[in-house]
């Protein structure tokens, strides 16, 4: 297939070259490196002049850009971005979640390296990679406590680990991915994101091609586009384009789509979806409406009665209110049911959620980056149908060859994700047995020291 043509085999117009003096970040880097090692698999003679013009094509980027990059990697084994200036993060500040993702992946790196990962060191990782945010030390913490790591010491060691529960959330998934994809079943992705119609020319994060999933969150000025939509690894769904105006303001697109609107959506494209499907999402509140709420603590003691009673358990008004959401907890399990995965079983079709924080086991991310790639070159017209138009125009540019290698790279980062769990799981078990959870202290450090 050629460079230019889509999967209909329709001409399409090449990426807009870089403007110079653009920045060319680490991550983007790190992915021309990558993609010119898939040249060489696929065509050991090319010569580099040609995989040089190939990669700027692909990329966006200018030649000279490349060549310098490549040359960098050829003669030192790494990439590096240019000196800016970073961010410094304060308690009012939001960490987006490509940022999110990128720190979880710090801590993972370490036992990727057999080291284990205190505190200390995975701050002084974050503080000095160019492309995140500046932390102190007790905002770290909390950052690390909200991405589900706990801080434990073992005798004189005192490191960060998962929770068991995203541990099993995440092997589960893994485990799951690999045997659909053994048993050849077709696997779609699906996620929603954002567009600022009035600063899009210059807020946009680019994303384009860096192997992650998630840009920066919405800045909550002017008009904005919701934007969802489902691909595979031969491309976007026909007509699975869905883009609405946001009437809020908020800081997270998230609060933006409710469950009706997404189910209105889902439903309408499970019959474009090859049979027996698994569908990949993640674990957002409207993809995540429960069948049937369970009772809580905020129920009325009558109604609690009454829905055990009909699901068949002995309860009275005799009873406390603690015990009777004590009978609840045990059975509510047997209840936890999606109104997604009921919809998608009508339709002889899985749903597979992913762990919280894993963009980039998501493929689509990198698509949506190409889509807000081709809006944001492309924009001259600050109104909200120029914007969709071109947004359906981005879609059209992302091709059966791109979605291929975006899957290509999220079973590379499903692997990295399954020796870190292995080799975490071996180093923690080889120390002696004694856990002292030190999480208590951490928030007595100096919060004006580094």
């Amino acid at each position: 297939m050629g460079e230019n043509m889509d999967v209909q085999g329709r001409s399409l117009s090449p990426p807009n070259t870089n403007k110079r003096g653009q920045v060319v970040h680490k991550r983007e880097r790190i992915v021309i490196v990558n993609l010119y090692k898939d040249l060489k698999v696929e065509n050991p003679r090319i010569t580099k002049r040609e995989a040089h013009a190939i990669l700027s094509r692909r990329t966006g980027f200018g030649i000279f850009s490349i060549k310098n990059t490549l040359l960098q990697y050829e003669n030192t084994g790494r990439v590096t971005s240019p000196n800016q200036k970073k961010r410094r993060m304060s308690r009012n500040h939001l960490v987006d979640e490509f940022d999110r993702n990128a720190i979880r992946k710090k801590v993972h790196e370490f036992y990727l390296k057999k080291e284990f990962p205190t505190l200390k060191e995975v701050l002084r990782a974050v503080n000095e990679d160019e492309d995140l945010p500046n932390f102190k030390r007790t905002m770290f913490w909390k950052l690390l406590s909200e991405l589900n790591f706990t801080y434990v010491s073992r005798r004189h060691n005192s490191i960060l680990i998962e929770r068991d529960d995203i541990i099993l959330w995440r092997r589960n998934y893994l485990k799951a991915i690999r045997k659909f994809r053994k048993e050849g079943r077709p696997i779609y992705y699906l996620d929603e994101t954002w567009v600022n119609v009035g600063d899009v020319s210059s807020k946009v994060k680019n994303t384009s091609l860096r192997g992650l999933s998630i840009s920066s969150d919405p800045s909550g000025k002017g008009k904005r586009l919701i934007v969802l939509n489902i691909g595979s690894s031969i491309g976007f769904v026909p007509n699975g384009l869905s883009c609405f105006e946001s009437k809020k303001c908020t800081a997270v697109y998230h609060d933006e789509m409710n469950g009706d609107t997404f189910l209105e959506w889902f439903e309408r494209v499970l019959p474009s979806l090859a049979d027996n499907a698994v569908i990949v999402m993640d674990d957002a509140p409207s993809h995540s409406v429960k069948l049937e709420k369970s009772p809580d603590s905020s129920w009325k003691k009558i109604e609690i009665i009454e829905w055990l009673k009909s699901k068949g358990q002995v309860a009275d008004m005799s009873m406390l209110k603690p015990e009777l959401l004590q009978i609840v907890s045990l059975i509510k399990d047997n209840s936890n049911k999606y109104v997604t995965d009921e919809k998608a079983k009508e339709h002889n079709k899985t749903v597979l959620r992913l762990p919280p924080y894993h963009c980039e086991l998501n493929p689509i991310g990198m698509a949506w980056s190409m889509v807000k790639d081709h809006v944001k070159s492309h924009k001259t017209e600050f109104e909200i149908d120029d914007v969709k138009r071109l947004l359906k125009e981005g879609v059209e540019r992302v091709t059966t060859e791109h979605w291929g290698n975006f899957v290509r790279h999220v079973i590379e980062a499903e692997t990295k994700l399954w020796e870190s769990d292995q080799i975490a799981d071996r180093m923690i078990d080889d120390m002696q047995p004694l856990f002292i959870d030190v999480n208590a202290d951490i928030d007595s450090d100096d919060e004006s020291s580094d």
